[in-house]
């Protein structure tokens, strides 16, 4: 149950957007900031008053004011930095190693150089490979090949599908948890056989992924988060 988005009047500074949710699960308050897109989300338990809401926000004011700013900040990929790899928080750790490699919630990378460089070319061939890899699963099934696969950095859309095959995505989805990955390469190859949004194309898409519809409301909620980190030389 929701009570909805409301404007919240703390002290401090502008109105806030907060999300309201009511759930019989929740013992207590809490408050989330997303660290991808900075939503706020205000989470009740069914029998707590709006004043005693307003109060608990009011109390914490200052903590949600920093832990916007914090989530709207473009983020320099250095070592230390807790990036997302597939939906994991992983850190980024120098280490003795010649390649980039996963250890447990550590993200080890070769110690002599900036990782942000090295790192990104890294997400690029592992986006690649797991697009490949979910493009050719879903094309098989319905019974299209795509023409070619390309990735691109693109923040006004995650994949497209041209009227020659020719499929492109973000390579930043290797970022996300990877059924989102995989709902944005269902997504393109079902344009194979429907170019539009029509029902069709709708029923095309839930034949090749059923429960699409959680990652598309994760990547409509979080996506934008993706964009905030920069794999510069630090």
């Amino acid at each position: 149950m929701s009570d909805g988005s409301t404007q919240s009047l703390l002290p401090g500074g502008p109105p806030i957007a907060v999300e309201w949710r009511r759930t019989a699960r929740a013992r207590r308050m809490s408050l989330r900031v997303s660290s991808l897109d900075g939503r706020v989300t205000l989470t009740l338990p069914p029998r707590v008053s709006r004043a005693s809401a307003e109060a608990f926000l009011h109390e914490r004011a200052d903590w949600l004011r920093a832990a916007l700013e914090r989530a709207h900040t473009p983020c320099t990929v250095l070592a230390g930095t807790l990036l997302p790899v597939e939906g994991r928080a992983l850190r980024v750790t120098p280490a003795a190693t010649g390649a980039i490699d996963i250890a447990g919630d550590c993200l080890l990378v070769p110690a002599r150089a900036a990782p942000g460089p090295r790192i990104a070319a890294w997400l690029k061939l592992r986006a690649r490979d797991r697009l490949a890899t979910a493009v050719e699963a879903f094309a098989d099934r319905l019974g299209r090949t795509p023409r070619s696969l390309r990735l691109r950095d693109t923040r006004s859309r995650w994949g497209s599908c041209s009227s020659t095959g020719d499929l492109m995505f973000s390579w930043r989805l290797i970022l996300a948890p990877p059924e989102v990955l995989d709902y944005v390469a269902a997504h393109e190859v079902a344009h194979l056989a429907q170019m539009n949004h029509s029902p069709a194309y709708w029923a095309t898409l839930a034949e090749l992924m059923p429960d699409y519809a959680a990652p598309r409301a994760w990547l409509r909620a979080e996506g934008a988060g993706l964009h905030r980190y920069r794999f510069i030389a630090g």
